[in-house]
Order: C-alpha cells, then structure tokens, then sequence
C-alpha cells in the first residue's frame, strides 16, 4: 500500500516518492557498510598475527 500511493505521487510529480526510495537506500547500505568494516578489522588483526609469528620463526 505504501509503495502504490509512493508510485502514484511521483507520477504525479510529487518529490516525496523519491525521498522515501532514497531513505531505504540509506537504511540498506548501513548493515553492509558495518559488515564491511568489521570485515575489514578482522582481516588486519588475522594478517598481522599471521606476518608476526612469521617473523618469529625467521628470529
């Protein structure tokens, strides 16, 4: 119901419709932005323990 009367404001040439597909976009991309980061910190600290105990075994 909501996305029907979205659909039939913008055609009507109303800017809200437009705004709200722009609110979703945010909401969806927050999770994937944090999953990516936490992504990220983990695969730093796994890479920098991995070279020291490398580094350890040529000393």
């Amino acid at each position: 119901m909501c996305s029907l009367n979205a659909e039939n404001s913008t055609q009507n040439g109303n800017t809200q419709g437009k705004g709200l597909n722009d609110g979703i976009l945010f909401l969806l991309a927050i999770p994937y932005l944090a999953a990516a980061g936490l992504g990220l910190l983990w695969y730093k600290k796994f890479r920098t323990s991995k070279l020291n105990k490398s580094q350890e075994k040529i000393l």
